[in-house]
């Protein structure tokens, strides 16, 4: 990721933390969890937030940018009620990231409960699926793991994605010495692995999260910009999953 565009994120996440009480949003029922739907604006972006961009069905979690009017409005989740730990996170996919339009991110990430646990920028371990605003960049598979609190940079690594197929499988495994990053085509019992990754710092209490953090899920547009193709999109949430360590 960039470093101008990561510095932007880390901004408008930090606006986005310190805003989340000052809204009521609607709940939504999902993989055995309950999840806010955000209802208010800013960052990352900044964008507009609409809940009716989210919704549960038999298939799934969708997540929606659409035009309405003119305005381009987004989607994100937030896991209430827990933040999770150490542990093994699961996401199921059922869309076609690596076609995304360059300026669409779908986000699926642990970040800090409280600005008590830490400040935007710190605290987080990210999946995105972006270009970044470059319809040449190939890689837009992106990894990245924040450090406990600001100073370091974040850890970030970004690969190519070329699935050839609606249904993938991502998930990260989070200890207290790394982050182990994979990919996979399907059903990762069927061991087709696309990519993988392993965050693993010599110095892990200095650059790896060792506090709860909340799971959160969101598509959204870069620098607020419509997508460029004009295009609406959506992706679905087939399955979450968490396992302690």
């Amino acid at each position: 990721m960039p470093a101008s565009v990561l510095t932007r994120l880390m901004i408008a996440a930090a606006i986005s933390a310190l805003s989340l009480s000052a809204y009521a949003a609607p709940v939504v029922s999902f993989a055995g969890y309950e999840w806010e739907v955000r209802a208010y604006g800013g960052g990352p972006g900044p964008n507009t937030w609409d809940p009716a961009n989210v919704f549960v069905d038999s298939a799934g979690l969708h997540l929606k940018i659409a035009q309405v009017n003119g305005v381009w409005s987004c989607a994100e989740v937030i896991m209430t009620g827990v933040a999770l730990g150490f542990g093994t996170y699961r996401f199921d996919l059922s869309g076609r990231p690596d076609r995304f339009d360059r300026n669409v991110v779908l986000g699926l990430f642990n970040y800090p409960a409280s600005p008590d646990v830490g400040p935007g920028g710190s605290n987080e371990i990210d999946i995105e699926f972006a270009q970044w605003g470059d319809a040449d960049n190939p890689n837009r598979l992106n990894w990245t793991v924040h450090p406990p609190a600001l100073g370091p940079e974040p850890t970030h690594h970004a690969v190519p994605f070329s699935p050839k197929g609606d249904a993938t499988s991502h998930r990260f495994e989070w200890t207290a010495t790394g982050v182990r990053y994979a990919a996979f085509r399907g059903d990762p019992d069927a061991g087709r692995r696309l990519a993988e990754w392993n965050d693993a710092p010599k110095n892990p209490a200095t650059r790896i999260p060792q506090v709860p953090l909340v799971v959160h899920m969101n598509l959204w547009l870069l620098n607020g910009e419509p997508p460029a193709d004009g295009q609406p999109v959506e992706v679905v949430i087939t399955s979450f999953s968490f396992t302690p360590d």
